[in-house]
């Protein structure tokens, strides 16, 4: 089953190796700016998402180890990728958002939950990590 996405304005698109089924919330500062809220991620390993229209893709680096990647055209966030070497170089996070059919899909996870606003909690249980956990298991490989 094709699973598919795109930014705003449909100059970029976007077609997964596999359906989605889980989605992730990050509370990180820089995802919240980022995102203007908090930020919900489609995990996809590298090489497991397919572009079209990659010459409208922006690319910002965010950090020493990730960068952001945008909408040239409409300005729409588009994912976070990982950069610095090691097993997860080249992983992605995709924008929920840009998915054409979200059915089926399930936040599981809440990432940096050290740094989430008091304002906002979510519904149903949900693993949740701060900062330091969840950089120790992308440390650990897993």
């Amino acid at each position: 089953m094709t699973c598919t996405g795109s930014c705003l304005c449909g100059a970029v698109t976007i077609e997964f190796a596999e359906a989605p089924t889980e989605t992730g919330a990050c509370h990180c500062s820089m995802c919240r700016k980022w995102s203007g809220g908090v930020y919900l991620a489609l995990s996809v390993p590298a090489g497991k998402a397919t572009f079209g229209g990659e010459e409208n893709i922006a690319l910002y680096p965010s950090s020493d180890w990730a960068e952001r990647a945008f909408c040239k055209t409409c300005g729409a966030n588009l994912f976070y990728r990982l950069t610095a070497p090691g097993p997860h170089q080249g992983d992605m996070f995709v924008c929920f958002g840009t998915l054409d059919d979200p059915s089926g899909v399930t936040l599981t996870e809440e990432s940096f939950i050290d740094e989430k606003p008091e304002g906002y909690a979510f519904a149903g249980d949900t693993k949740k990590l701060t900062g330091a956990e969840l950089i120790a298991q992308f440390e650990a490989g897993g």
